[in-house]
């Protein structure tokens, strides 16, 4: 198994272990502004922010960027999968696959905007 494949597969395994990780997932069905979550996942902002960065290194969480009409911008989260599936080949060698969602046109034009953003 390549290093690629092991280094996705321990950050979906830490990201699905983790008991915060998995009450933002729940929630991010939606897309939703980190106070959103932090109300409703009952974490302080200091934990929800790691637990934030630790779920999109695992590429299970996105961020959409909007631009606020007052100017600024507001970042969303929203799980970024349908199904997570791990398993074991016959070696004994573990794989994880993550089914993810079609990405709309404007989907892909918000992660381009934010990236575009990041580099600013």
């Amino acid at each position: 198994m390549p290093s690629e494949d092991t280094s996705a597969l321990q950050d979906v395994l830490e990201a699905l272990d983790d008991p915060a990780c998995r009450a933002i997932l729940r929630e991010t069905v939606e897309p939703m502004t980190a106070n959103e979550l932090i109300d409703a996942c009952d974490i302080p902002k200091s934990t929800l922010y790691r637990k934030l960065e630790l779920l999109s290194s695992a590429s299970l969480l996105r961020e959409q960027d909007t631009i606020n009409p007052g100017g600024g911008r507001v970042t969303h989260y929203k799980r970024a999968f349908d199904d997570v599936t791990i398993s074991m080949d016959d070696d004994g060698e573990f794989s994880v696959d993550v089914e993810r969602p079609p990405q709309t046109t404007d989907e892909r034009l918000a992660d381009i905007w934010s990236m575009m953003g990041d580099e600013l």
